[in-house]
């Protein structure tokens, strides 16, 4: 049987290739050949591992299984932090896979299928047609980050006031999703540095939190929906009083850390603080959609799917280098 390449992570941290082989295909599983994955900050809590790395993939079909019913060789596709689900479940049943207690989800001990690949198998079910007009490269860091954004904002009214805080991986993705759904699109950041980014990706307004006057920043908008990609607490006491009442937010970065804010201002303004996991298979099917007809376009730094490039892709990444998002390419063979 084929083999194929799968790079995982080590105990010193260093990414190393490995070898596994391509089993023979059951049930709607598909064989793909891997053309661009991005690289998530999430990607660097499991390089410690012996986990399989990478799940914001993008590849071509290259053989399909005996169940499998729509997709064909040739199809390009893509994927992200859910490849699995029991499909029978109350959650699964209600379009809520992601919830699902039998998920199968990024980094939960598959040592032998990522992104960071040559080759992958996956279930038919959990893959994504890449409109057309979209690149790989483009395509790829919409798997997870541009997933975990639109889960938080595909139901917006047009008339909200969107925050967004911190301008990075996940951020500037964000400025550009709420932008083209017509809100008023505020961002708020440390200091003014990436204003100018701001305003090129679609921001109305922005407000530097090292500031004394982030109130008068903001103007007499009233931000109903916030987004929070930054994983350092932020200083809720300046922002509260930022917020409309029934304000909800949204933490969306990963952190070990406890997410703590005053306790009052939630009572008294009826705010609501709203866990999000990525996106259901339907709502990361509607984002591909729009992002392609809005020309949604992440910012991207290309890195090579080798050894040498995954770990200069991290070390780059880790020192907050990378403007704003890595992704690794296949080398021409």
């Amino acid at each position: 049987m084929p083999s194929f390449t799968v790079y995982t992570g080590s105990k010193s941290g260093h990414v190393k290739p490995g070898t596994t082989t391509k089993p023979d295909l059951t049930g709607d599983q598909v064989f793909l050949r891997v053309t661009a994955s991005g690289m998530c900050y999430t990607d660097v809590h499991y390089k410690h591992t012996d986990n399989a790395l990478g799940h914001e993939g993008v590849g071509i079909i290259e053989e399909v299984g005996p169940c499998a019913k729509w997709l064909k060789k040739g199809d390009r596709v893509g994927w992200g932090y859910l490849t699995d689900s029991c499909c029978h479940c109350l959650e699964c049943l209600q379009g809520q896979d992601i919830f699902c207690k039998e998920r199968a989800i990024y980094g939960s001990g598959n040592t032998d299928q990522g992104s960071f690949s040559s080759h992958a198998v996956m279930r038919e079910s959990f893959l994504h047609p890449i409109p057309d007009g979209m690149s790989d490269e483009i395509a790829a860091p919409l798997q997870c980050a541009g997933a975990t954004v639109f889960t938080a904002l595909h139901d917006v009214d047009s008339v909200d006031t969107v925050g967004i805080m911190g301008v990075g991986g996940l951020g500037h993705i964000a400025i550009q999703f709420a932008a083209k759904l017509g809100c008023r699109v505020v961002v708020l950041s440390g200091s003014d540095r990436k204003k100018e980014d701001a305003s090129k990706l679609g921001a109305h307004r922005f407000v530097a939190m090292n500031s004394d006057n982030v109130q008068e920043q903001l103007g007499d908008w009233e931000i109903s929906r916030l987004l929070v990609t930054t994983s350092a607490q932020p200083s809720w006491e300046k922002i509260l009083p930022l917020l409309s009442t029934r304000a909800r937010i949204y933490p969306l970065s990963v952190s070990e850390d406890n997410f703590e804010m005053p306790y009052m201002p939630i009572i008294m303004s009826g705010i609501t603080i709203h866990g999000s996991l990525v996106a259901t298979r339907a709502i990361h099917r509607k984002m591909l959609e729009f992002a392609a007809f809005h020309k949604i376009t992440p910012v991207i730094e290309r890195f090579d799917m080798t050894e040498e490039g995954i770990n200069k892709a991290f070390e780059s990444l880790e020192a907050g280098k990378v403007h704003y998002r890595a992704v690794l390419l296949p080398t021409k063979q």
